[in-house]
């Protein structure tokens, strides 16, 4: 059978190209059309990789290209390139001939402003923030041992699969209870705000049974701890957790909950609302899943402690029952030496009265030999005292000055005459002398 390539001559039988012939002549037409080219548009899905180079998506509504920027280019770059950014790329356009893909070889980039979505994302992160969302006083501190863990996030996310084996490797005994939801798309944040809202009142709920006999019949655990996990991708892909809606409800969680969201250089809104941040899903695990290991550790060292301090406690009291035994034990022995010291403060009472009345007897005696004498000596002592104030009175006797050759005046009133004054010319004195008294009357005073 003939096909239509037999029916040409071979004067019009087109070029056959090999693929890689044809990627290289298409990159060599758009070396010699394009470049060098500079291109502007918006990040996403960057990655650096452990040689050094970065990959990405440069896109802008209509369209998008695929990127490489080696080691050497990426080490010129003055900041840290981050999806939703729009930049500026100089570079050589041509084909990656393995893929068969355009491609554009980045040789440097330079900011030129915020990208649409990552615009979007600071308008929405300022306004929350201004309404107090983001603020450190509202936030709580996760419960050391929670009795139960909720997850919400894709039941086909490699991230339910991290956080549940972290959580049966280190606590297996706690129970976790998961709710579905979409975490990437338009119908996401409806999703996850239902996943939410679930969760919640399975929260509520098994606050409101704590303590109560009901919870035992449900076997419903009481859930006090939240997760809201994702793994890592671009802005796009992490669009939902930077949903306004996402943002309101997380804040309404009835208990701590904690935000691992992609990778540790992504941040979403969900991360600014949650309680506590983790750097990624299976962090978010472990931050509440202490090893059984340590806690059983803990309560081994605690029973430790609390034997150690019952049996010092054990030991004093028996020293004081010992004590209090030996004191009790030989009440006889007691009684006698208290009948002893009685015996001995007996003797010594009697004594001193002994040597008290012998003291009195002999005052007594004393007294009686001595008390003539006393009485003789006291009365002579008593007599030479008025002898001597007799003698006293004598010398004071104004008769003997008298005797002298004085003369005691006084006027007629019987009052002395002391002065020159007191004796007015033609008064009448009265001058007492030692054997009587003689009338006078004043004819000249004189002064000395």
């Amino acid at each position: 059978m003939n096909s239509m390539f037999d029916s040409q001559s071979p004067a019009s039988t087109p070029r056959v190209w090999d693929v890689g012939a044809l990627c290289h002549a298409i990159g060599d037409a758009l070396q010699a059309r394009f470049n060098p080219v500079t291109v502007r548009g918006e990040l996403s899905g960057f990655s650096r990789a452990a040689s050094g180079h970065c990959y990405f998506n440069l896109k802008d509504a209509s369209g998008q290209i695929r990127c490489a920027m080696f080691r050497r280019a990426a080490e010129q770059v003055g900041f840290s390139p981050r999806d939703g950014e729009l930049v500026e790329v100089r570079g050589r356009l041509g084909v990656y001939e393995q893929r068969g893909d355009l491609q554009l070889v980045v040789e440097g980039m330079q900011r030129a402003g915020q990208g649409a979505l990552f615009e979007q994302f600071l308008r929405l992160k300022a306004q929350l923030e201004s309404e107090g969302l983001f603020d450190q006083e509202r936030k709580r501190p996760l419960v050391p041992l929670p009795r139960g863990i909720g997850v919400v996030t894709s039941l086909g996310a490699a991230a339910l699969h991290d956080v549940v084996t972290a959580l049966r490797r280190r606590v297996p005994h706690i129970p976790v209870v998961i709710a579905p939801a979409l975490v990437q798309g338009v119908q996401a944040p409806q999703s996850i705000v239902q996943a939410l809202s679930k969760i919640y009142q399975l929260a509520l709920a098994g606050q409101s049974l704590e303590g109560d006999l009901a919870l035992n019949k449900a076997q419903q655990p009481v859930i006090d701890t939240i997760l809201l996990v994702r793994g890592g991708g671009s802005l796009e892909d992490l669009w939902a957790f930077n949903d306004e809606q996402v943002a309101r409800t997380i804040v309404q969680s009835p208990v701590p909950l904690i935000s691992g969201v992609g990778h540790e250089t992504d941040f979403t809104i969900a991360d600014f609302c949650a309680d506590l941040r983790a750097p990624t899903p299976t962090a978010a695990a472990e931050l509440v899943a202490q090893p059984r290991e340590v806690w059983l550790g803990a309560l081994d060292l605690m029973h430790d402690r609390l034997d150690n301090a019952m049996q010092r406690l054990l030991d004093r009291h028996a020293q004081r029952l010992d004590l209090a035994a030996g004191r009790l034990g030989r009440p006889s022995e007691q009684l006698g030496r208290n009948h002893l010291q009685l015996a001995r403060q007996a003797q010594r009472l009697r004594h001193a009265m002994l040597l008290k009345l012998q003291q009195l007897a002999q005052s007594q005696q004393s007294l009686q030999v001595n008390l003539p004498y006393i009485l003789q000596r006291s009365l002579e002592q008593q007599k030479n005292r008025l002898d001597r104030i007799d003698l006293r009175l004598q010398l004071l006797d104004p008769r003997l000055v008298l005797q002298r050759g004085y003369a005691l005046l006084t006027d007629e009133k019987g009052k002395p005459v002391t002065q020159v004054r007191q004796a007015a010319p033609g008064a009448a004195l009265k001058a007492q002398l030692s054997d009587g008294s003689v009338d006078l009357v004043v004819t000249q005073p004189r002064l000395l």
